[in-house]
């Protein structure tokens, strides 16, 4: 079982921040899972159910397909990114956790590699005060790295930094490009 990997992709976080931080404050939604996090957590969909900006969970009950988002046709670094993935995407969004915050330990159901849904993390901006515990283990994400995590374990983030943490976050369906890439992961 993989609890968490650093994959062998790498993201230039330049472009990808530069278009962070030319959004406007009306790109973002105020993240849904009120009851996990303290301050401010906040996203922009890229990805979502049927292409809808502003929503930033899955359809759990399935019925409507994932597309991009009008916001991500604006977007070229972050739709260059996605396309790097060689799986089908499901949802993929910019989550960003202001200075200050923090995400309370919780776990996601369904989104690990054996079931067959993998999430992925991008840092675009963080920072060495940023904590991201898996297991309560520290996983020392920088800009640029791609790491999967098994959300279905406790996880969280505390951000100690100055400066707000923005994660690319994409859940993507496992096929045989991912398999190949967790096979040829240093540590798999």
């Amino acid at each position: 079982m993989f609890t968490c990997l650093k994959l062998p992709l790498a993201f230039d976080p330049a472009p990808l921040r530069a278009e962070v931080e030319a959004l406007p404050p009306q790109a973002w939604t105020a993240h849904y899972n009120i009851r996990d996090y303290d301050g401010d957590w906040d996203g922009v969909a890229l990805r979502s159910p049927a292409g809808t900006d502003g929503w930033l969970f899955p359809d759990m009950t399935g019925q409507r397909p994932y597309a991009d988002t009008p916001t991500l046709g604006g977007l070229t670094a972050c739709a260059q990114a996605l396309s790097a993935l060689q799986a089908p995407l499901q949802m993929a969004r910019l989550l960003r956790l202001r200075a200050g915050s923090s995400i309370r330990e919780h776990s996601d159901d369904d989104l690990c590699f054996e079931q067959g849904l993998a999430r992925l993390h991008v840092p675009v901006i963080t920072d060495q005060a940023v904590i991201f515990r898996l297991d309560g283990e520290v996983v020392p994400m920088a800009p640029g790295d791609c790491w999967y995590i098994n959300a279905n374990r406790p996880h969280s983030v505390d951000n100690r930094a100055d400066i707000d943490r923005v994660h690319l976050v994409v859940d993507v369906e496992v096929n045989r490009w991912l398999t190949d890439l967790f096979a040829a992961a240093p540590s798999a």
